[in-house]
């Protein structure tokens, strides 16, 4: 099958791309930039932009299934930047496949779309954790509407799933957990709140895994069909926990340090009026959206993605950081995974 990976140059989509090569499917990816990792395992490159209608088409056509991953990610940045990628990105996306005849999409969501501060659910599933309410944050703003915009084109001609991945981690991550690992040694990483709030996490082979089991029981009327699903390994640990045992797999130092909720919400607060008013580079070190997340439980049950298409994490925490150690064992300094 010839299968389009969007995104396909970034953490999860060259780990999608790799795994769809070892199940003998014809690859291609639709990035901005040219990544010689893709040449080497043999996907073909498409670059464009995804508010670019007709280098989205023209990156579709020919294929059989998408896998829509690539998105404008962040906490910080214009709202107009995140409307294009990730709305008028997405409706790109949705209207190539039916231009096209493409019979299945899978879109790659976020956790993010339910982001509810002041009302945290835990345990919950995609069918009763509802849609956040007055989202501040533009990236969990648009990736909302574009999930949305997603599960109403399921239909008989273009059957589409949305999984939301929670905070993925693993070899080969050069955004995330180098950032993270960057700020631990500087001193300049702080908890919010007390650090014992669970949360989820999701090993880069079991995000890869989840979307391969939802694309192979994708078709029109399935289970999964027109529905979003949570995504993690389904080992929920506290926010401390979790985040010192990454930080030791990498060789950084702990985080001991904390900030009261308020006086965190306050700093992201003070921080985006600054990014805003002044001619500052970069992103905020704090938002509100991001003291929100810090501070929140978010763990999610994992069973309607077991039930609908057989999801079953095969890579625990403990097997996963033992890997993400062994992928930087030789290096010293910064923080150097391997792809």
């Amino acid at each position: 099958m010839k299968v389009l990976v969007t995104g396909g140059g970034g953490f999860l989509g060259q780990a999608l791309c790799r795994g769809l090569v070892e199940r003998g499917h014809e690859v291609a990816s639709f990035s901005r930039g040219h990544y010689p990792e893709l040449d080497a395992i043999g996907v073909r490159q498409f670059r464009g932009d995804l508010a670019d209608a007709a280098a989205v088409s023209a990156a579709v056509r020919g294929h059989d299934a998408v896998f829509h991953n690539a998105a404008k990610a962040g906490s910080w940045g214009s709202r107009e930047s995140y409307r294009l990628a990730n709305v008028v990105g997405t409706d790109n996306v949705i209207a190539a496949c039916r231009a096209h005849g493409v019979g299945r999409l899978v879109h790659t969501s976020t956790p993010s779309v339910t982001h509810r501060a002041t009302h945290p659910v835990a345990g919950g599933t995609a069918e009763d954790v509802p849609y956040g309410e007055h989202l501040k944050a533009p990236y969990a703003a648009t990736k909302l509407q574009a999930e949305q915009a997603v599960l109403a084109a399921n239909d008989a001609a273009l059957a589409t799933v949305a999984l939301r991945p929670r905070l993925i981690w693993g070899p080969g991550d050069r955004l995330l957990l180098p950032r993270i690992a960057e700020r631990a040694r500087g001193g300049r990483l702080r908890l919010v709140g007390d650090g014992d709030n669970l949360v989820d996490t999701t090993y880069i082979d079991n995000a890869a895994q989840a979307h391969f089991d939802a694309f192979e029981h994708l078709g029109p009327g399935a289970a999964c069909a027109g529905r979003a699903y949570f995504i993690s390994n389904g080992e929920p640990m506290p926010m401390r926990a979790i985040l010192n045992a990454l930080l030791a797999a990498v060789g950084a130092p702990p985080v001991e340090r904390s900030l009261p909720f308020p006086v965190a919400y306050a700093i992201g607060a003070a921080c985006e009026a600054a990014w805003t008013l002044l001619p500052l580079r970069g992103e905020p070190p704090l938002t509100r959206f991001l003291a929100e997340q810090l501070a929140t439980t978010h763990w999610y049950d994992m069973e309607p993605a077991r039930r609908d298409f057989g999801y079953v994490p095969g890579v625990t925490i403990a097997e996963g950081l033992e890997r993400l150690a062994a992928s930087v064992a030789p290096t010293s300094g910064p923080l150097q995974c391997r792809r």
